[in-house]
């Protein structure tokens, strides 16, 4: 019934318009009463979005059974549940998308899902960094992030009505997203150039004398850096100080 209301919803929006639509005209498309329509939808912008509580279920459920080990990668995953709900039905996502871009009542709808998406990340966040101080900062940043690849990617392809592969442009812009905000593996970490974690230092190069001629031959590059600062901050420093010595 949820499906069958949405669909007489939609396709009435589309041939009247929004604001023309009313509860009455979507109930008698759908042959059903009024109070069926309330049961499954609060209102008409509902009705414009019916998958994303789902959506948003599934996310949660993702994020509870995810593991610990990498939480950016964790919440960069479950965004991608989003894109997949979108990519699933590609005429019905691109008309949706036209339509709140001419409503204004709607765009306004569409922020508060987004919002709750972030919400739901940043709260998955929040319990790997912390609930308070910068923590609670770090999490909400990154959710902000991953939801602003996400729908940067997301709309070039409902741009575009939905040609090609979605995943290719979310793809990129949430690896932009891991690298500046995902920690590096423990595998990479032993491997690297030895790096002095401070709670509270920025990444700052200096130079131990190895006993060389004083010519910088046999300098020891001595990097402290706040812990959790992105491996690509920490090269480009070391890249910087090797140039400079």
């Amino acid at each position: 019934m949820r499906e069958v209301l949405a669909q007489a919803a939609f396709q009435l929006f589309l041939e009247r318009g929004f604001e023309r639509t009313t509860v009455d005209d979507i109930v008698a498309r759908a042959g059903v009463g009024r109070r069926s329509f309330f049961r499954y939808f609060p209102s008409k912008e509902d009705a414009v979005f019916p998958d994303h509580e789902r959506c948003l279920a599934e996310m949660t459920e993702f994020l509870a059974a995810a593991v610990d080990s990498d939480p950016v990668g964790a919440v960069s995953d479950a965004a991608r549940i989003v894109l997949r709900m979108y990519a699933a039905n590609p005429e019905f996502s691109v008309q949706r998308y036209r339509l709140t871009r001419e409503v204004p009542g709607l765009r306004t709808y569409e922020l508060s899902v987004v919002r709750r998406y972030e919400q739901t990340l940043a709260g998955h966040l929040r319990s790997r960094f912390g609930e308070d101080g910068d923590g609670a900062l770090r999490a909400e940043v990154i959710a902000a992030s991953v939801v602003a690849a996400h729908n940067n990617g997301l709309r070039l392809w409902l741009r575009s009505g939905g040609e090609g592969d979605p995943e290719v442009a979310v793809d990129h812009a949430l690896a932009l997203v891991r690298e500046a905000w995902g920690r590096p593996a423990a595998s990479t970490a032993s491997t690297a150039p030895a790096v002095l974690e401070a709670s509270t230092a920025p990444v700052v190069p200096f130079a131990v004398s190895g006993g060389g001629g004083g010519d910088g031959d046999g300098e020891v590059v001595v990097m402290v850096a706040r812990k959790g600062t992105p491996m690509w901050r920490v090269v480009q420093q070391i890249e910087a100080a090797v140039g400079e010595n």
